[in-house]
């Protein structure tokens, strides 16, 4: 494989905006500044406390949305990368952390799976029409289901393509490498399954049109990659249902940049059957050697 050339930045700047845990008492850690009960103008009234208000929090869900910030020289940009679970969750925690939506370029959605994907129905309802581009892999509008052991079929809500057209998106769809915010951010697209013990998710079916059929690889998972001047390549992932090996050394092959400086996001290595995978990923991690 050709590498891609990526422009390097002089900072990167993610700022986890819906996630499944919310702790005010979690400290400060290296480059991680984290959100203070007290910091926000927000609050909500109550008629049990004196005072008559409590302030507002950033809210928990079982999803995932983040803004990543690039700085090259005096120019700064912003993108979201993927929008949480609830219609609601998203917009609420930008209002709480006093992040403008006003500043996104576009949204990377890193695949259909709808605790990723939601939320863009509150950001349409704060934004208003904004054109703002939605990138996404074809497959994204999969219909699909859950096959969970000890439980009835569970078909996952999906995504209406029209339904975002209307409320103002404009939809960017391929399987290939692109580039955003000038070059300075690289969406992975469909990304290369190369070993033996990444599963995907192996509880999915997808319907074809006629029937169910196996769906264990999510071929539209995707992820985002900038590459920081002198530290090498920042990986980030939504659930990571490629592998998170395989996600990192794809970028590794794309960008023809072994150092890793640091991968964030979501490695879906929970419950029984991920479990047993995380010996050989925490070694194949050791390998890559990241910062």
């Amino acid at each position: 494989m050709e590498s891609i050339r990526l422009d390097p930045v002089e900072e990167v700047t993610i700022t986890v905006v819906v996630d499944n845990v919310v702790d005010v008492f979690m400290p400060d850690q290296g480059p991680a500044a984290r959100f203070r009960e007290g910091t926000t103008s927000l609050s909500r009234p109550s008629r049990t406390l004196e005072g008559g208000s409590v302030d507002e929090l950033p809210m928990a869900e079982h999803g995932f949305a983040a803004l990543v910030t690039v700085a090259a020289g005096a120019t700064r940009q912003t993108l979201l990368f993927d929008a949480g679970r609830t219609p609601d969750g998203l917009r609420h925690n930008l209002r709480t952390l006093r992040l403008d939506p006003r500043d996104l370029m576009a949204v990377v959605l890193s695949h259909g799976h709808f605790d990723h994907t939601t939320g863009l129905d509150g950001l349409a309802r704060l934004m208003g029409r904004s054109s703002l581009p939605v990138v996404i892999h074809p497959d994204f509008w999969s219909r699909r289901r859950l096959l969970l052991p000890g439980r009835e079929p569970w078909e996952l809500p999906s995504t209406s393509r029209s339904a975002l057209i209307e409320v103002g998106f404009d939809i960017v769809e391929g399987r290939r490498p692109s580039f955003l915010l000038d070059g300075r951010l690289l969406v992975t697209g469909e990304i290369d399954r190369t070993n033996d013990f990444e599963p995907g998710f192996p509880f999915q079916d997808a319907w074809d049109g006629h029937a169910w059929q196996a769906d264990p690889l999510v071929l539209d998972d995707q992820a985002i990659i900038v590459h920081v001047r002198d530290r090498g390549l920042v990986v980030m992932t939504g659930c990571g249902h490629a592998g998170i090996v395989n996600t990192l050394r794809y970028a590794q092959r794309l960008t023809g940049i072994d150092r890793i400086h640091a991968v964030i996001g979501g490695f879906h290595l929970n419950g029984p059957l991920y479990e047993a995978l995380i010996g050989a990923t925490c070694d194949a991690l050791a390998a890559l050697a990241p910062d």
